[in-house]
């Protein structure tokens, strides 16, 4: 019987609503799986014929000793996704990328670790009078703040300071359309895009808010395709989020690979599909 080490973290920093789904569907597919706490020393990738990684969602705060992990899962067992694309997706730099390659993405204003900018200046300069303000190595909205050109001078500037300090940081302008049509977050699995879910905003400390599964629309497909289009390894699995900006054009928020939620719990079929390509990995 074939293992698979489902790939999470303890603690966990919040529930994983898929989990037991996933463990249970592996189960019903004949597989063997069981939990693999990326960051518990005594639980060996190599003790999986493959790892999946899904819920390991505290990577950002070790984020060295994660590629390390990453590295190491790769060469004793089969990692998905492949640690090449773990290791070019870790960092937000990939949506520079992605923009070169003429994809459209959310308008971004990068911060080096431990550069001196002055929040309000930037902020008058691009022409933003609301921002967003988060680590370029993040997950589950971890230092993530909203921040208005009233609260720039002081709040903002404190807080793009603790950030900075820890690493490269992007500002963003707060697109209002999240709160109109929302971002939605469009799931591919195994060569196909099989639903979406729309979220609310989410700030650092707050719990994620989605919609129901639904279709993702024509013109937000042709967008995730580019995107997808620009990687080249093989993937498992992906989720594109999409935004819609100022004048109402949809764009790219991120491009997940790593360890996104795919919320199989909102839609079962998807769940089936990503059953049936981990039992065809081995």
């Amino acid at each position: 019987m074939k293992s698979v080490g489902v790939v999470t973290c303890r603690p966990l920093p919040e529930p994983d609503p898929d989990e037991s789904l996933l463990i249970s569907a592996l189960e019903a597919a004949g597989l063997a799986p069981s939990l693999l706490p990326w960051n518990d020393p005594k639980a060996n990738p190599g003790d999986f014929d493959v790892c999946v990684l899904r819920s390991c969602w505290d990577y950002h705060l070790a984020p060295g000793k994660f590629l390390r992990w990453a590295d190491r899962a790769a060469v004793c067992s089969r990692l998905l996704n492949p640690v090449e694309v773990v290791r070019w997706n870790l960092h937000k730099g990939y949506l520079r990328k992605l923009e070169s390659a003429g994809v459209p993405v959310v308008p971004t204003a990068w911060i080096g670790a431990g550069d001196q900018v002055v929040l309000e200046e930037l902020m008058i300069n691009r022409g933003w009078l609301d921002v967003v303000v988060k680590p370029a190595v993040g997950a589950g909205s971890h230092m993530t703040r909203r921040v208005a050109i009233t609260e720039a001078p002081r709040q903002g500037q404190r807080f793009l300071g603790e950030v900075a300090a820890r690493g490269d940081v992007l500002i963003q302008p707060f697109l209002d359309s999240v709160l109109s049509s929302g971002e939605r977050a469009i799931v591919w699995i195994d060569g196909e895009f099989t639903h979406q879910v729309v979220k609310r905003p989410r700030y650092h400390g707050e719990d994620e808010q989605v919609s129901a599964a639904s279709q993702p629309a024509a013109g937000d497909l042709e967008i995730a395709e580019r995107a997808l289009a620009c990687i080249d390894s093989d993937l498992l699995y992906a989720r594109v989020d999409i935004v819609d900006d100022a004048e109402g054009r949809p764009v790219i928020s991120e491009l997940e690979l790593l360890e996104p939620s795919l919320f199989l719990l909102q839609h079962p079929p998807a769940l089936e599909r990503f059953v049936a390509a981990i039992a065809a990995s081995f």
